[in-house]
């Protein structure tokens, strides 16, 4: 059945095309969801919308009897101006489809129209996941409280774009085993000094200087405190402070992420932060308040659900289209980790980096875009890892 995905192209694309101008941030995505249910009920699937947040669990029930099956898209969008100068850009100011959550929430009603066209031929239950706020890592958390695996007995999830190399064809599924993305995790340092006019330093505790000083000492930690057989990635992403030229300022705020594989090295690289920025601020005579918050785990794919998926990806693409092996997994992380700590499943990556079309642009960035000519592909290989799923 997998087939008819191609007949669909252009109905996915324009799904696409219509959430593409709705972006919508965090748990509240309320013309998102209302976008997505209007089309599940011309399509005629039922579901369920959350009472926590705009999730939405959607079910198709076979014609006989069998296992569950889970497909999950991620319906949320970045704080970031769009500058894409496409004719379908986003009509939210300062709200962007940066990420191609809208091509997953697309790509997921074609593969439901599909299967429920289908349903009398399919021996189990397919629920579809309209997930919110991946970006913040808590949709996840949410969809799970309100039961969207509960008894399944497997989940897949797919992302499209330039997550793992832009130099991979437009068109081709990446489908690892074993641990492929890492944990993500934030942390807000904020730099306590005493403020003062700017040509008396002596008379105050310059917080700018000591928060200087701290975001230096922390490269430290994985030049110095780790080994380098052991991947870590620490990102001081945004730096605030002061409020005109001439004023040492009270505070200066700094934010970052950690990205880790191991759960030992993620503890000890949030402690050592607290520590390192802690000691840094007392040499000068200032302090810090130190938050770490937590995000997702490693997303680490079950071996037989990723083989499962590979097969039906084959199937749908041929031998050539699919890769399987990873030199190393990805240092970007995914809520998606939650659902595998629940129920075996497998995270997949489809491309669509095509330098001629100008989607070859890293994600989160205001001209990001994908090559919509892979939309059925995306539809497709979820309706053959059902099929391929739920026969055996």
């Amino acid at each position: 059945m997998w087939n008819e995905c191609k007949n669909l192209q252009e109905y996915i694309v324009g799904l696409r095309r219509d959430l593409h101008q709705i972006p919508e941030l965090g748990l509240n995505l309320p013309e998102t969801s209302a976008y997505v249910a209007a089309e599940l009920d011309k399509i005629g699937i039922p579901y369920v919308r959350s009472q926590k947040d705009s999730g939405i669990i959607a079910t198709i029930q076979g014609g006989k009897s069998g296992k569950t099956i889970c497909l999950r898209a991620d319906m949320d969008a970045l704080p970031i101006t769009e500058e894409t100068g496409l004719p379908f850009a986003s009509r939210h100011e300062g709200c962007m489809h940066a990420c191609g959550h809208d091509s997953h929430t697309a790509m997921l009603l074609g593969a439901g129209k599909v299967l429920w066209d289908h349903r009398a031929d399919l021996s189990g239950t397919v629920r579809l996941l309209f997930q919110t706020s991946e970006e913040q890592s808590r949709g996840a958390e949410v969809m799970i409280e309100n039961g969207g695996v509960e008894g399944a007995d497997a989940v897949f999830g797919t992302h499209i774009g330039t997550i793992l190399d832009k130099t991979i064809p437009a068109g081709t599924f990446i489908v690892p085993k074993g641990c492929c993305m890492a944990a993500f995790d934030k942390f807000v340092i904020r730099v306590k000094g005493r403020g003062c006019h700017g040509s008396t330093p002596e008379k105050g505790v310059d917080p700018v200087n000591i928060a200087a000083h701290v975001v230096l000492a922390l490269q430290a930690i994985t030049t110095r405190e780790v080994n380098a057989t052991r991947p870590l990635v620490l990102t001081i992403g945004k730096i605030q402070g002061g409020s005109q030229y001439n004023i040492i300022p009270n505070e200066v705020v700094i934010e970052g992420t950690i990205r880790t594989l191991e759960e030992e090295l993620r503890q000890y690289t949030a402690h050592r932060i607290g520590e390192i920025a802690q000691a840094t601020a007392e040499v000068f005579g200032g302090s810090v308040d130190y938050e770490i918050i937590w995000g997702a785990p490693p997303v680490i794919n079950d071996d037989g659900m990723a083989a499962l998926a590979a097969k039906a990806a084959k199937a749908v693409l041929g031998e050539d289209s699919v890769i399987t092996e990873l030199k190393a997994p990805n240092m970007g992380g995914e809520d998606f980790a939650y659902y595998l700590e629940k129920v075996p499943g497998a995270f997949m990556f489809l491309s669509s980096a095509n330098p001629e079309k100008g989607t070859d642009i890293s994600h989160h960035n205001p001209k990001f875009d994908v090559d919509e000519d892979v939309f059925w592909r995306g539809a497709a290989v979820f309706v053959a890892i059902v099929e391929e799923f739920l026969k055996g």
